[in-house]
């Protein structure tokens, strides 16, 4: 009688995990950033070679960022107040299709494919799933989380100390070596996107998500196009 009802808890815990995550192809409540924030500047990674892999991903078909409609009208916010402070935000990342992660998870278990070794020079490719710097679910597939930095408004470089997808310490947004204007950057930058709503994480100074975010346990699968 025991074994009947663990097995029965095993498989309703099971389904309810099914149930907490699913897969979507409905992108109604989705836009792209380029209809809300007129002055962004764009260099989406994976839908060019100039990535970890080396390699275009999968389902990037066009270079154009979508983000749910809530995370986008925050990200408006945090635009304009980097705007008054002279700056224009440019995008790496935004929306990412669950495709494009079993992609990276493909390319990581690939021997033969070293992809550009510039973006992780003191690791293992192996050590890029096991380091927790690549994940088999994304915040990015719930459509409220982007990737981005701070350009000047005539779109020249600033100084944040380290580069998109740089799989190092280096880019944690408290690394200790950084000078003082790279510091202050990243801290203008942070700042803008806490006070619109967005949280940050420990490993990525370029990366924030929507707080309160619409879709926390959907995994969108739609195309970039």
């Amino acid at each position: 009688m025991r074994k009947i009802i663990l097995i029965i808890l095993m498989l309703f815990c099971f389904i309810q995990t099914c149930i907490a995550s699913q897969i979507s192809y409905d992108k109604s409540d989705f836009a792209p950033v380029y209809t809300v924030i007129n002055d962004a500047a764009y260099d989406i990674r994976y839908y060019s070679p100039n990535n970890f892999t080396g390699n275009q991903i999968k389902g990037y078909k066009a270079p154009v960022a979508y983000m749910t409609k809530e995370a986008l009208s925050a990200l408006a916010v945090a635009a304009e107040d980097l705007r008054q402070q002279g700056y224009r935000i440019l995008i790496w990342d935004t929306y990412r299709p669950q495709k494009a992660v079993y992609n990276f998870v493909e390319w990581i278990n690939n021997p033969s494919d070293s992809g550009d070794k510039t973006f992780y020079p003191n690791l293992k490719k192996s050590d890029l799933l096991k380091g927790n710097y690549i994940a088999e679910k994304s915040g990015h597939t719930r459509g409220s989380t982007v990737d981005l930095t701070i350009i000047k408004k005539d779109g020249s470089y600033v100084d944040m100390g380290g580069t998109f997808d740089l799989f190092s310490e280096i880019s944690h947004p408290d690394y200790k070596k950084l000078t003082k204007t790279q510091k202050k950057n990243r801290k203008i930058l942070h700042d803008a996107m806490i006070k619109a709503g967005f949280k940050g994480i420990d490993s990525e100074w370029w990366h924030f998500t929507l707080e309160n975010e619409p879709y926390p346990d959907t995994y969108f699968d739609f195309d970039v196009e």
